[in-house]
């Protein structure tokens, strides 16, 4: 699973592929429509879209003439589960804190 979380973040990670996975979390797109949204060149999204679906992170349907991106969901809940991991450590660390603060009466 650590593998699979790493690529997912490494491919989200460059700004153009984050842009892209933000536009597609309010629903699918073509490719035009991501090209037209992001005001980039087609070859350009074409380009980070192949590396998003190679990481798992979108998938595309064939509509007619068109392709179809969308996030796949169960990648965001893997992603979402490997941060949840973390979360309970700054609960925890928050805690000590509160203990802390009431201890010293701050």
């Amino acid at each position: 699973m650590v593998d699979t979380v790493q690529r997912r973040l490494t491919a989200i990670s460059e700004p153009n592929r984050f842009r892209i996975v933000e536009l597609l979390r309010d629903g699918p797109q073509s490719v035009g429509g991501i090209v037209d949204a992001l005001d980039m060149g087609q070859p350009q999204v074409s380009r980070h879209l192949r590396l998003l679906a190679e990481a798992g992170v979108v998938e595309a349907t064939k509509q007619a003439q068109q392709r179809i991106y969308r996030l796949r969901p169960e990648s965001m809940r893997e992603l979402s589960d490997w941060t949840q991991r973390f979360a309970g450590l700054w609960a925890e660390r928050m805690d000590r804190l509160g203990s802390f603060l009431e201890e010293t009466g701050q």
